[in-house]
This record gives C-alpha cells, structure tokens and sequence, in this order.
C-alpha cells in the first residue's frame, strides 16, 4: 500500500456529491469573541441532570478546552468541552450568559 500524498483522513468512499474532504494540517482558525455566535440550550436529559450545552463555537480544540475551563472556573461546576460543545453541568445558564456577554460573545439562548 502506498502512502496517500494528499493526507485525506476519515473517508474511502463517499456517495455524497457536496462532499468534501479533511486534510491533515489543515489549521481551523479561531474566530474572535465578537464574532462567535454560539447558541446557549439546556439539556434536561443527561441521565436526569441539568446541563447547559453551548453550541457552535469556531475555532480549534485548544481555543474550546480553554472557554469551557474559564466557563466551568466561574460558575463552580464541572463540565466537558469536546466536539464543538461545551457541556457545563447544573442550571446555569443565566451565569454563562452574563459572562459570555462580558467576554464579548455574542449568543443567543435557545429553547426553554
């Protein structure tokens, strides 16, 4: 087997036509805070739990890691931040709100 010189990870056949692939150092920039638009949910179903999910955040895993360290630090909860989520445990989202507002992001509360 040779070596792939394009570096495509995670395909070796695809049917969809808009597909398109991911190449190997391919380097996500990071959006800055005003020009984020994340959306700002509750998850009743997390095995009976509350959590807050922050949804749609741009930029790379290291940038997402560090927001859901600094969310987690200022509300005293614990929580997870993979995916493009950040996964903040309890009803907190009035205090993840307030404080996205004063890092200067713009979101939008979702559902109920």
């Amino acid at each position: 087997m040779g070596k792939n010189k394009k570096n495509k990870t995670g395909v070796m056949y695809s049917t969809n036509p808009d597909f398109e692939f991911e190449y190997e150092n391919e380097e996500i920039e990071t959006l800055a805070n005003n020009a984020q638009n994340l959306k700002v949910c509750i998850d009743k179903h997390r095995a009976g739990k509350i959590a807050v999910i922050i949804k749609d955040f741009v930029g790379t895993p290291e940038d997402l890691k560090t927001l859901g360290k600094m969310l987690k630090a200022k509300c005293g909860v614990g929580g997870t931040a993979k995916n493009g989520e950040i996964i903040i445990q309890g009803d907190v989202r009035d205090k993840i709100m307030e404080i996205l507002g004063k890092e200067g992001y713009n979101y939008k509360r979702v559902g109920g």
